[in-house]
């Protein structure tokens, strides 16, 4: 937890007040509703509550979400409140990253192992990666007083939202949109050089995100699900649900079918060109031979006696001009 307090143990975010939001997963819901369901319903219902950093500690196979999340995930960004969200386990089936941590505008963490690497185990890879915490061999309070140590990016995720909720307090006015922003460009780069699928941006510097300077941004450098929306959805903005407590659309895609291209009849001039093409060639064809002919007979006719046709006269002149008269 990012606020955790016990016996020997601090969260990063110790005097964080903290929503618990309790989701059924795994297995049938014995209230019926599944976790397309109920996990819009808890976006919405910790922006209601006045959450300004939301935590998402749980993840999916598929990089693909339920339409009905659109307007959940759109209600927190137009309220301005931070999302966090973990990339997945490999060793829990998740070698890519899984909704909700692929929606554009959400802080996505991947996981590191004790050597600041990638975590083999406990982390996913993927695009939508912003930055990378600290995954394995993590300690934890449990109910009761007791400890326990665990492993997975479920644990990387808390890390960050906590050092989100260190600059929110801070900066109380700074948008949702900064405060991504400060983390991620704030973050150790590892990896490849720049923006990788491992590291995201890099790994997180706690430090340096409340303390450097960093210049001001409107636009979140993790994406917008408004922007998302309109272009993929090809839906309005002017119509999608921010009021508080209008129920998520669970409608179909407003994609259109596709459609299958009408073979058109052959046109009559489609079938007449080629023939006027042949027709035209086969008359040129025979005007050569018509004029070689008539010009073979006047040069057999002026020939002199005992010597070739052509041989030596002025008629070879008349021949090569009838031959290339013939190719104009």
């Amino acid at each position: 937890s990012p606020a955790a307090r016990a016996d020997g143990i601090v969260g990063v975010a110790p005097e964080a007040q903290l929503l618990s939001v309790s989701t059924w997963l795994g297995s049938a819901n014995p209230g019926g509703k599944s976790d397309q369901d109920q996990i819009p319903q808890a976006v919405r219902w910790a922006v209601d509550n006045g959450a300004r950093v939301i935590n998402i500690s749980l993840g999916s196979t598929s990089p693909e979400w339920p339409q009905s999340w659109d307007a959940a995930f759109l209600y927190a960004e137009q309220n301005d409140v931070v999302i966090v969200a973990a990339a997945g386990n490999r060793l829990g089936g998740n070698v890519q990253v899984g909704a909700p941590a692929t929606i554009p505008g959400v802080l996505t963490v991947a996981g590191l192992d004790r050597k600041g690497n990638a975590s083999i185990d406990s982390s996913s890879q993927g695009i939508s990666i912003g930055v990378a915490a600290p995954a394995e061999n993590l300690l934890g309070g449990m109910p009761g007083g007791g400890y326990a140590e665990w492993a997975g990016t479920s644990g990387a995720t808390p890390i960050v939202a906590g050092v989100a909720a260190l600059i929110r307090s801070k900066w109380p006015e700074m948008t949702a949109s900064q405060v991504i922003n400060r983390i991620v460009s704030t973050a150790k780069d590892a990896g490849a050089p720049g923006k990788d699928p491992l590291y995201g941006f890099g790994v997180l510097n706690a430090e340096a995100a409340l303390k450097a300077d960093v210049p001001d941004t409107e636009v979140n450098p993790l994406g917008s699900i408004a922007d998302w929306i309109r272009v993929h959805r090809r839906g309005s903005l002017a119509t999608a649900p921010a009021a508080a407590g209008a129920t998520p659309s669970s409608a179909a895609p407003t994609l259109p079918e596709a459609t299958m291209p009408v073979a058109e009849p052959p046109s009559q001039l489609d079938s007449a060109v080629p023939a006027m093409v042949v027709l035209g060639f086969g008359g040129l064809f025979l005007c050569i031979i018509g004029a070689a002919a008539l010009q073979l007979r006047r040069v057999v006719r002026t020939a002199p006696a005992g010597g070739p046709a052509g041989a030596g006269g002025p008629d070879t002149g008349e021949l090569d001009s009838v031959d290339s008269g013939g190719h104009e």
